[in-house]
């Protein structure tokens, strides 16, 4: 897949949960992967207006700041329509949590999809449920934007509605642990790692 050469990339971190979003490029060619409370006052103290949002999930600490994002045009791609079982809202409302995520409306939906070509960046797309139903994780040459199904020494938990640590573990196995060992592995939480790290000691895996 391509990924242009020497593409610049900037992480942001925020929100109770302590989430990364990541955005590749500058200017006019710039593309945002996860919107966790806060990217958006990142950006604009950047001076950046992504054209694109790509969701690994919609778990809440990952769209909090969509809403401010679509209402400036930024088109939003996701695997699944918005919805708040996807959000998990209502769950950590009954558990004494005031969260409420904006609604937003997904532009483009990727179920189905294998490929997407955004802010001229090409990326394969593999579906990784088991963290949540609708994980998909964004590959670009050696570059794997992972959100949480993926972490440094750890994978996604899956103790939430429709967790599922068997097929989040088979889905790590036979579509990431496949990719090429210095892939970089760009995930929702934590620091940067790769695929030979995780293949040599994630003992998840």
């Amino acid at each position: 897949m391509i990924m242009p050469v020497n593409l610049k990339i900037r992480s942001y971190t925020g929100g109770m949960a302590q989430t990364n979003a990541y955005l590749l490029g500058e200017g006019d060619q710039c593309l945002l992967i996860d919107a966790p409370l806060g990217v958006y006052p990142w950006l604009e103290s950047l001076g950046e207006l992504p054209s694109d949002l790509l969701l690994t999930h919609q778990h809440y600490d990952h769209v909090e700041d969509v809403a401010k994002l679509a209402a400036r045009g930024v088109r939003l791609h996701a695997y699944s329509a918005y919805s708040e079982e996807l959000t998990l809202e209502k769950l950590l409302q009954q558990s004494g949590i005031p969260l409420t995520v904006t609604p937003y409306t997904i532009d483009e939906l990727l179920k189905d999809k294998t490929e997407i070509q955004v802010a001229g960046i090409r990326f394969s797309l593999q579906h990784v449920p088991g963290h949540s139903p609708d994980s998909v994780v964004f590959i670009a040459d050696d570059h794997a934007f992972v959100g949480d199904t993926l972490f440094a020494g750890s994978v996604g938990r899956a103790d939430l509605p429709a967790g599922d640590m068997d097929l989040l573990v088979r889905g790590i196995r036979e579509k990431l642990l496949t990719l090429a060992p210095e892939t970089r592995v760009f995930p929702g939480h934590g620091p940067e790692t790769s695929i030979a790290s995780e293949q040599a000691s994630n003992p998840y895996l």
